[in-house]
């Protein structure tokens, strides 16, 4: 059985509105999911993915108000957001130093054409050509040309002290394909793992800092990956396996948007499964995804307390 890909990323914010701003302004990326964090329904949980809120597209994160993350090892470090061309990369320099956002230069990086850029907070990303491979749904009302759009995410790439643990997790539950490495232009050497039929939408990059301190999680950071199951029934072989393996695991957990399974790898990084649907148009039409506040039926009940807890995103 093999893991598709990467289904989302979700990362940390200490402000919900400004997040909101950074990532369908500045990004053009379009909300599909005002929701809350099932664990804490204090929090806001924000979907943010292309047109159609495609498996593979989002990037969400929680609303704590915690201090800004510590950067180290034992983490997700950078989040790789695919675009397609040498064009692109024109464009996207052009319009991250008209709204200042804070970016690096575009450089061939395990040779493909990358683009290093921080939000607001210090999240850390890269635009990675993807060569245009594979089909992409962009979002009609983004400020983004839709040439020039956020295709999805990948590859998503981690720090750890050590390999050799994260290697056998990786190879060995998951079955992905250690392919190459390579050395960032910090020398840092980076080592890549591929599932499924591979490419940027569907590696983990690896790289290997012993010297750094263990990163404290906070605003800025990630919570957790998350890869690709395609339907119910390949969930289901995952959660046993989970067990057969004697993993100390979340559980199957209902998320009622897909269907989580969360363990931790060898470094502490969270890792999770989540299934392709049903999808965020379960309790939306597409047209209108992301508009209201969202809550899967089994918080419903509680919609005016949690509403009452919660400050408005947009003015």
């Amino acid at each position: 059985m093999q893991l598709h890909g990467i289904h989302h990323l979700t990362a940390v914010t200490a402000d919900a509105r400004a997040n909101h701003r950074f990532y369908t302004e500045v990004l053009g990326l379009r909300l599909v999911k005002k929701t809350v964090n099932q664990d804490d329904t204090t929090a806001y949980h924000l979907f943010y993915a292309d047109g159609e809120a495609t498996p593979g597209t989002d990037l969400t994160f929680f609303e704590w108000p915690v201090p800004p993350e510590t950067r180290g090892t034992h983490a997700i470090t950078r989040t790789g957001l695919r675009i397609a061309g040498r064009a692109s990369f024109e464009y996207w320099r052009q319009r991250f130093e008209a709204l200042g956002v804070r970016h690096g230069e575009a450089a061939e990086i395990d040779d493909r054409l990358t683009l290093p850029f921080e939000d607001h907070e210090g999240q850390r990303f890269a635009l990675i050509d993807d060569g245009g491979l594979g089909e992409a749904f962009g979002w009609s009302k983004s400020p983004v040309p839709p040439e020039h759009q956020i295709r999805g995410l990948g590859p998503i790439e981690m720090s750890v002290p050590d390999l050799g643990r994260t290697d056998r997790f990786v190879t060995q539950l998951y079955g992905m394909r250690a392919e190459r490495t390579y050395s960032r232009p910090d020398g840092i050497a980076v080592h890549v793992y591929a599932m499924g039929e591979g490419g940027p939408a569907a590696e983990l990059h690896v790289a290997v800092e012993p010297g750094l301190p263990m990163t404290r999680q906070g605003a800025g950071g990630v919570h957790h990956v998350a890869f690709r199951a395609k339907d119910d029934a390949e969930y289901a072989w995952w959660v046993e396996r989970y067990a057969a393996m004697g993993l100390r695991s979340s559980g199957p957990v209902d998320r009622f948007y897909f269907k989580s399974l969360y363990v931790r790898e060898p470094n502490g990084i969270l890792f999770e499964i989540a299934t392709d649907g049903p999808g965020f148009a379960t309790d939306e039409t597409k047209e209108t995804m992301g508009q209201s506040l969202s809550l899967p039926p089994f918080l419903e009940h509680r919609r005016v307390e949690i509403e009452a807890g919660l400050e408005p995103i947009t003015a």
